[in-house]
């Protein structure tokens, strides 16, 4: 067995969540008790519970661009379907695409509105490494502002195929979206309302916030055998001082930080990689496996995570290999709804 095998496992496809729940909140929560090996099944409405009033709930206020395109080649006609992954400062786009046969340099694609009409051209300009091409868009214009004319909601391929309805808009969103940047949800957030997080401010915790623009890093998968080969691509970040500042404070008068995903968690250990959390603000690469020791975070909400992913192995890195393989399959054995629209657990 691979190290990589270890980090796999069987879940019913009707486990897979197709659609969010009415109320974000209503989402099950298994609470995961490090010390005790408790597993407690409990709700997301409840999580100010499991909260104390000094510790910091830490949110990651990226926003979800529509980033999924939608084409047809120019020449040809012939089907073309792509991602939106960043823009440069000339305004050129880098894109992943899939489309029968081979793109050539100097190809167009053009690209069509929700509603299959098309749009404006992106002129396949240079193909990069891992697959993306850098492309020229034939109307000049903010690339998010042009996104939204041609883009749609980049669901995963696990929910409907990654087709989307027009409540994905809203729903594949956190209420505290902000800052627009990343082409998926930062999804243990999607739990959260705007009535639980005052709650849970009311009851004396803190909410701060940092940003992680979401990349395909995250949700590659390893397709090396030993975890110390794969690469992680680089995700922009950013916590600043005021908020480092609170945070160190917090923990200095035995406050927790709590981590709401995966990505907060990354921003986080980024900046603590010195041993104390200082601001910071650029590209982070970091690959959380074991051995690691953790500087930054102190509990996890987190929803499940696909198997022999990179986020998988940095919950049971967090959580400790043995409890989080017992609480996935307690999840599975009392059908919790897995993945991005599905339930979250809490590790304590």
């Amino acid at each position: 067995m691979s190290e990589l095998d270890q980090y796999d496992y069987e879940l019913p496809e009707e486990l897979i969540a197709q659609h969010p729940l009415p109320t974000r909140s209503d989402a099950r929560l298994l609470v995961v008790d490090r010390r005790s090996g408790a597993l407690t099944h409990t709700h997301v409405r409840d999580l100010p519970e499991f909260l104390r009033p000094a510790d910091s709930l830490v949110l990651n206020d990226t926003r979800v661009i529509p980033a999924r395109l939608v084409g047809r080649r120019t020449a040809t006609g012939g089907r073309w379907r792509g991602l939106f992954l960043a823009a440069d400062e000339r305004g050129d786009w880098l894109v992943l695409g899939k489309t029968r046969g081979k793109l050539q340099s100097g190809e167009t694609v053009t690209l069509e509105d929700r509603d299959s009409r098309p749009q404006f051209t992106l002129t396949m300009a240079m193909k990069l490494e891992g697959g993306a091409w850098a492309a020229r868009p034939s109307v000049a214009g903010e690339p998010f502002t042009l996104l939204e004319h041609v883009g749609r909601t980049p669901l995963p391929h696990y929910i409907r195929g990654g087709e989307m309805v027009d409540r994905d808009q809203e729903t594949y969103q956190t209420v505290f979206a902000e800052k627009p940047g990343s082409v998926a949800a930062p999804t243990a957030g999607l739990h959260l309302t705007a009535e639980l997080l005052a709650e849970i401010e009311r009851r004396g915790a803190a909410i701060r916030r940092v940003t992680l623009h979401v990349g395909l890093g995250t949700f590659r998968p390893i397709e090396s055998a030993r975890l110390a080969e794969h690469r992680m691509h680089r995700e922009w970040c950013s916590l600043d001082e005021p908020t480092a500042d609170a945070l160190r404070e917090a923990r200095q008068t035995g406050g927790r930080i709590v981590a709401v995903g995966t990505t907060t968690v990354r921003v986080l250990e980024s900046a603590a990689r010195d041993g104390a959390l200082q601001p910071f603000r650029g590209e982070t690469d970091l690959f959380i496996r074991p051995p690691y020791t953790f500087r930054a975070v102190d509990a996890l909400m987190t929803n499940f995570h696909l198997p022999r992913s990179t986020l998988l192995v940095l919950v049971r890195t967090f959580g400790g290999d043995d409890l989080i393989r017992r609480a996935y399959e307690e999840a599975i054995r009392h059908r919790y709804r897995f993945y991005s629209y599905g339930d979250a657990m809490l590790i304590l």
